[in-house]
């Protein structure tokens, strides 16, 4: 499949503009593509277990193109935000239609915003790292790159990442859990980052404080140059953007768990702690998210060279499809805790 199969990314925000644009029903043009089209696409296309030949990988690897098709997102994610908030300002919306604007905008935060901050957050250098926060901005959601990359990665699959629903656990449930306990594991680990580097409270190294003041910042611009009904639809806009993040985190590890060794300590992340998916709309749209197993086992690779791996638990379907699943809690039960390995379940009863 061509390189270019990522522009797909791009359809969200632009069926975003098209909602925005055309009013009325059609504010709900984009949670019916999230939500309908695409999961009926991943069961139409066919999927694909294919990995890279080592070549392939190398040539990718370096190729400046998937950089790029990733930055491509930030001015798309921004004026998806602005048009959908002058929409709301200034024409006469009766309220579902302001429902559908917000809801497209947030999803556009969520999928193309932080999705890729995500992929840029694991990033070497500065000015990727950069781009991710800014693309965390208008979600409201900074402290994930903290939480993410010093929590998460450590503690993935185990009862003390509030980001691995346990099994049985509600997707509902886990959105409360889940976005109050990463944010204030986020602080816990700002904390240990400025301690360990002789940093007070009030250091300029306090990254979880600029986040606070930048995120202020953005919404009282929104407020005093848009309005009260423009602040307040930010607000949602945001809130409907990580809850899509956190629906995907729900279903990324799943009632899966490490297990301890004597000494205490968990085993390492394996490619066996994370649900993977290789359906092909899904795949493409999401920048390669769902082979999470290997992102896991191997974070610093790239979403372009991320691996399937055999042994892997596999998704029935894809992740936009499961997370469809997930909002009908006995059915996604039915399905997934089969699919949970027994010597997972069995730690849950030790």
């Amino acid at each position: 499949m061509s390189d270019f199969k990522y522009l797909t990314a791009y359809s969200i925000p632009l069926v975003a503009f098209l909602a925005i644009s055309l009013g009325a029903v059609f504010t709900y043009l984009t949670p019916v593509y999230v939500f309908v089209f695409i999961p009926i696409m991943e069961l139409l296309l066919p999927s694909s277990t294919s990995n890279l030949s080592p070549k392939e990988r190398d040539e990718k690897k370096n190729n400046k193109l998937f950089d790029w098709l990733l930055y491509l997102n930030i001015p798309l994610v921004y004026a998806t935000l602005v048009y959908g908030l002058l929409r709301i300002t200034f024409s006469d919306l009766v309220t579902y239609e302001i429902i559908g604007v917000i809801l497209s905008v947030g999803l556009v935060l969520g999928s193309n915003g932080i999705n890729v901050a995500h992929e840029l957050g694991h990033r070497s250098n500065q000015i990727d790292k950069t781009l991710a926060k800014l693309l965390l901005l208008p979600s409201l959601y900074m402290h994930f790159y903290i939480e993410h990359n010093f929590g998460h990665h450590l503690h993935a699959a185990t009862k003390e990442d509030p980001a691995t629903a346990r099994l049985n656990q509600s997707v509902y449930s886990f959105w409360f859990t889940s976005v109050t306990r990463q944010y204030v594991n986020a602080w816990k680990i700002q904390k240990g980052l400025l301690t360990k580097s002789n940093n007070g409270f009030f250091s300029v190294y306090n990254d979880m404080f600029w986040y606070s003041i930048l995120q202020i910042s953005f919404l009282l611009t929104v407020l005093f140059t848009l309005g009260f009904p423009a602040l307040t639809a930010s607000i949602a806009a945001a809130i409907v953007g990580f809850i899509l993040l956190e629906t995907i985190n729900y279903i990324e590890h799943y009632g899966l768990l490490r297990s301890k060794l004597p000494s205490g300590r968990y085993e390492r992340v394996k490619e066996i702690h994370s649900w993977n998916s290789n359906h092909t709309m899904g795949r493409i749209v999401l920048y390669e998210l769902t082979r999470h197993s290997d992102h896991h086992y191997k974070s610093s690779k790239k979403y372009q060279i991320l691996d399937y791996h055999t042994k892997s638990p596999q998704l029935p379907f894809g992740y936009p499809t499961s997370m469809v699943l997930s909002l009908m809690p006995p059915l996604w039960f039915f399905i997934m805790n089969k699919r949970v390995p027994t010597h997972m379940k069995e730690q849950l009863v030790n």
